[in-house]
C-alpha cells in the first residue's frame, strides 16, 4: 500500500469554508479518478497557529506507479483548482510513502 499524504495549511478565515470545499468538492474529484482506493483527512493538533491550521489529507493506493499516473494525468488540474481558490490563504506539502 502507498500513502500520497497532502499537508495543507490553511488560514483560519477560511478554515471552515475551506474544509467544505475539500469535502463535497476536492476529495470526490480526486477519489473519482479512480486511483485512490481510500482517503483519510487529518486535523494536525500538534501545530496550530494563530493565523493557520494544518490538516493531513492522505490518499490510498495499491503502487507508486498508480500515484505515478494520478500525479501525471490528473493532478495539475486539481492543484491549480485548490490554488486558484485558496491562492494567499494555504500552504501544501506532498509525501509519498511506503507501507513497509
Amino acid at each position: 500500500m502507498v500513502l500520497y499524504n497532502v499537508t495543507i495549511g490553511i488560514d483560519i478565515d477560511v478554515e471552515e469554508e475551506w474544509l467544505n470545499w475539500m469535502k463535497s468538492t476536492h476529495i470526490p474529484a480526486v477519489m473519482d479518478t479512480g486511483i485512490f482506493v481510500e482517503y483519510k483527512i487529518f486535523k494536525v493538533l500538534s501545530h496550530e497557529q494563530e493565523q493557520s491550521v494544518s490538516y493531513s489529507v492522505q490518499y490510498f493506493a495499491h503502487t507508486v506507479d498508480k500515484v505515478v499516473e494520478y500525479l501525471d494525468n490528473h493532478a495539475p488540474k486539481l492543484v491549480e483548482e485548490h490554488r486558484a481558490r485558496y491562492k494567499d490563504k494555504h500552504v501544501a506539502f506532498r509525501t509519498l510513502l511506503e507501507e513497509v
